[in-house]
Formats: C-alpha cells, structure tokens, sequence
C-alpha cells in the first residue's frame, strides 16, 4: 500500500522478458487458499475451451471443492483472514506513506466480502451437495476407469447435451461458491502485493535466509528467467526458509543440484 515512484525499477527482469514464478505458502490457511486457486483456475480453463471432456474435467474439479469444503471450515478460515486484513488496512488509515485512495479501493472489496461470508444464507456447495448427478460421478471416481459411459448413462446422456446447456447448468452449480472463489482471489492478491522483490544470489545454488518472527511472513515467492536451466525447491516454516536450484535436462534421470550461483528475484510476502 505504500506510494512507489513511478520511475523504480522493482523486477530484475524487463516486463518483455517471461518469468516463471514458483511459490511457498508457510501456514495451512494460505496452502488452502493455494490449492483451491488451483482448483477454481482449472474450472476456468474447462469452461473457457467448451468441449465435452472439458466438461466433464470441470465437474471432477467441482467434486475436488465439494471435498475441500467437506474436509476445512473453508468459510470460516476466510472470514478470520479477511478480518485480519481489514483490521491492518484500518491500521495503515492513519500512515501518511500510504496511498489513501487505494487503501479505500482494497477496504471496498473486503468488507462486502466479509459481510456475504458472515450471511447465514452464504452456504457454499450446497448447489453441488443437492445434485444427483455429481453424487453419482463423486462415488465412482474414487475406482480408476470406472466412469465410463456404461457406468453412468445419465453422466453420459448430460454431456452430449447442447454445449450451451452443460454450460447454464456448469455455472448453476458454481452460484454459490463465486463468494469463496472472490475471497481467496482477493486475500492471495493482497498477499503477493505486499512483498518488496529483491535481487538475490543463491551462491553454489543453495540460499538460506531467517524469517522476521514479527513479520507474519505468509509466502516465498522465487522469480526465475525462463531461460534459466534450472528450478528452485523451496522449503520451510516459521523461523527460516531456504532455497536449493536443481537441474533437470532429462525427465527420466534423477535431477542435479545446480553447483553455480544463480540469480533470481525473492518475495517475502508479509501482509
């Protein structure tokens, strides 16, 4: 939220230049929002492309956030988050290095966020709990091969269906979990905005660094030039985290620590 030159440079690498970007989430709750980014972004492709596999992609995704949501207080763990940040954004009103404008933007996203999660009528997944259909496909994925068109007809019978139709009733389904998806978006966002990038080298391929117990730090993230031969293995906890590069030419042999220096882009997202 701080005011930023418009002239800094904050990436080592040009915008031209691709980057991949690898991440470490350092508590359960962010590994959570992680995973269901995950989930809700292969929804998205699957609706984006239309076809009748993706569909049927599409609905083992859903199953896969019907069980998250089974499995963790999901809605619960993100009304703690969210009231986490809307206390520090309240916090922050009163810092003259903070861009007010944009600190009351972020507060007009959270709070309706919030509200709708505290409704009693927020009931995420239930529009996938209620349907016959995903029951079926649910109990037979759990047997390799076993959802083929003679295990369930009617799967079969609803995926030949006009591609309009699977996609009302695709989007039917996903109603009541926009609320969870929006929050998530919204907390992973603020999350990697936080951090300041820096220029770091990873000397013999190996970085280690202490985590500042008082800076909440909630994810690593590594930024790697797509031209580098190499990926980093993150790890860590709550005191330190440490970085090791490894090389990986042929997917059938065993990888190879990197021995060089490498040079990369570090986030220590602390929001």
């Amino acid at each position: 939220m701080r005011k930023v030159s418009s002239g800094a440079q904050t990436t080592l690498f040009s915008p031209d230049n691709l980057k991949s970007v690898y991440e470490l989430p350092l508590n359960a709750r962010m590994r959570m929002m992680m995973r269901l980014e995950s989930i809700f972004s292969n929804v998205h492709i699957g609706l984006e492309r239309g076809t009748t596999w993706d569909a049927r992609n599409v609905l083992v995704s859903l199953i896969e956030l019907c069980d998250q949501l089974g499995r963790v207080d999901i809605k619960g763990e993100l009304i703690k988050e969210l009231e986490r940040h809307v206390n520090l954004m309240s916090h922050l009103r009163h810092n003259p290095a903070v861009d007010g404008e944009a600190l009351e933007r972020t507060m007009g996203r959270l709070q309706p966020l919030l509200i709708l999660l505290k409704s009693n009528a927020c009931q995420p997944g239930s529009r996938l709990r209620q349907s016959e259909l995903i029951s079926q496909f649910k109990q037979r994925l759990a047997l390799p091969g076993a959802a083929c068109s003679f295990d369930i007809p009617g799967l079969h019978f609803w995926l030949n269906r006009a591609p309009r139709e699977r996609d009302r009733q695709l989007h039917d389904w996903l109603k009541d979990l926009r609320v969870i998806e929006d929050a998530v978006q919204l907390v992973l966002e603020l999350t990697r905005e936080s951090a300041a990038p820096r220029q770091v080298t990873a000397e013999g391929g190996f970085y280690q660094q202490q985590v500042d117990t008082g800076s909440q730090c909630q994810m690593i993230r590594v930024r790697l030039h797509d031209t580098a031969d190499c990926y980093p293995e993150i790890s860590g906890g709550k005191h330190r985290f440490s970085i090791r590069f490894f090389r990986h030419t042929d997917p059938d042999t065993k990888p190879q620590v990197v021995q060089e220096p490498v040079h990369f882009e570090l986030h220590c997202c602390t929001l």
